[in-house]
């Protein structure tokens, strides 16, 4: 028999234990996303999101990341990276300029302002992240559950569809 066959009840697709495990996977990502973005949001004037993209843009560095590129690295359509980048540069944090590879082409990088702030919320993530993320985990497992959420994150990744 299945494991899906041996589903009955809703109480036994609440019990089941990958159901329960996903769930928790999910609470946790969601509880640690809300604590850590309202620290961002408090501290440095920033959503995570847009700490996101601060960082895929430090990561890139020069010349910097069409709209595109950074659409697909943060799962957004390209309206919505657009959006979010508009107010990253009416915020002052990342300016568009000519890329050198194709004139009608913009690329989005960071400004000092930009660089800076990201320097900032990093030392607060970091400190966050240690406290929430790290240190309730046992000192032995936490390589370990580390090297896996990559694992998951890439697998994950590897099955989307890429961005047209």
């Amino acid at each position: 028999m299945s494991e899906q066959a041996g589903i009955r009840t809703a109480k036994e697709a609440a019990d089941h234990g990958l159901i329960l495990a996903f769930g928790r996977l999910q609470g946790a990502a969601n509880r640690l996303e809300y604590i850590l973005g309202r620290a961002l949001e408090e501290e440095c004037g920033i959503s995570h999101l847009t700490f996101e993209v601060l960082l895929i843009l430090g990561r890139a560095g020069e010349p910097g990341l069409s709209m595109r590129a950074i659409a697909q690295e943060q799962v957004l359509t390209t309206g919505g990276a657009t959006r979010l980048v508009d107010r990253m540069e009416a915020a002052g944090l990342v300016t568009r300029g000519e890329s050198p590879a194709d004139r009608r082409a913009k690329l989005v990088r960071l400004t000092p302002l930009g660089e800076e702030t990201t320097v900032r919320a990093s030392a607060i993530h970091v400190e966050n992240i240690r406290r929430f993320f790290v240190d309730p985990l046992p000192e032995a497992d936490r390589e370990r559950f580390a090297e896996d959420l990559r694992i998951l994150s890439h697998t994950a990744r590897d099955v989307l569809p890429r961005l047209p």
